[in-house]
């Protein structure tokens, strides 16, 4: 009766978070004129997604998104995993200091810090390039925390065996202790492609062409803000197609979360 009751639980959570992105395609379909009339009588099309690609250019748009996103989440990867492996693994000088260092750097508010962000891109050129959006989300100290805190839990026999086996610090890293922290990865993975897939403000910033806007900027054509009234259809619409690859990678990296966490390397 508890287990029955608790899947009830689940399905109705589920059924509260899935309602949101329902009422968003049907008022995608519903067209302007008849998003605030009774549901009974809306004439479902796919208009607004026809004018979507007419007001924006929503493929340029998309292939910056997933340009920087992709780019975004392969060197925050690499990045967090090199660092936590490093202040997991190893003893060096100054090695709690700096890690308490990168602990509050996640409480300073991201806000803080783009005024002096900007003036560096400026400094360095990179205003209105792909660098200006990608390379500062190569380093946070979530990433580096989170993987810190997985290699730490690293297996010691693993690594002994490496080093029996022949396998250099490097080896037993990239043979060893990655292929156990697949889960982790893809958590990570998962995570920063979502941020900075949603990302708003940063590439608004630093941004001034339409040809490097991103998606998530490109919505607001639609508000009220740049024009009389707010297309809600299309709006909704575009709203619709920036969700499939965030679902997509969701779907793609879900196995890995639910994996055995030393079963990478037993294959390996």
């Amino acid at each position: 009766m508890k287990k029955i009751f608790l899947y009830f639980v689940l399905v109705l959570l589920a059924i509260s978070m899935l309602v949101p992105f329902f009422v968003m395609f049907l008022i995608s379909l519903s067209g302007n004129e008849n998003i605030f009339t009774d549901y009974k009588n809306i004439n479902l099309s796919f208009c607004s997604y026809k004018n979507v690609f007419y007001y924006i250019p929503v493929v340029k748009y998309f292939l910056n998104s997933l340009i920087v996103a992709l780019t975004t989440t392969i060197g925050q990867v690499i990045i967090a995993s090199l660092a936590g492996y490093g202040f997991a693994r190893f003893n060096f000088k100054y090695k709690e200091i700096l890690f308490y260092i990168i602990i509050l750097s996640m409480m300073v508010p991201s806000q803080v810090n783009i005024v002096p962000l900007f003036y560096l891109m400026s400094k360095l050129g990179w205003i209105n390039t792909y660098q200006a959006m990608i390379v500062p989300g190569f380093f946070g100290g979530f990433g580096v925390f989170m993987m810190r805190q997985y290699f730490t839990n690293f297996s010691s026999e693993l690594e002994d065996a490496s080093k029996l086996d022949g396998c250099n610090e490097y080896e037993t890293f990239i043979k060893i202790a990655i292929p156990c922290a697949l889960p982790a990865i893809a958590t990570l993975s998962i995570f920063t492609f979502v941020t900075t897939w949603n990302s708003f403000m940063w590439p608004l910033i630093v941004t001034n062409t339409e040809s490097m806007r991103t998606l998530a900027v490109g919505l607001t054509i639609f508000k009220g803000t740049f024009r009389e009234i707010t297309l809600w259809g299309e709006l909704m619409a575009c709203s619709c197609i920036c969700s499939i690859p965030v679902i997509a990678v969701f779907v793609l990296g879900k196995k890995y979360l639910i994996n055995n966490p030393t079963e990478g390397a037993v294959k390996g």
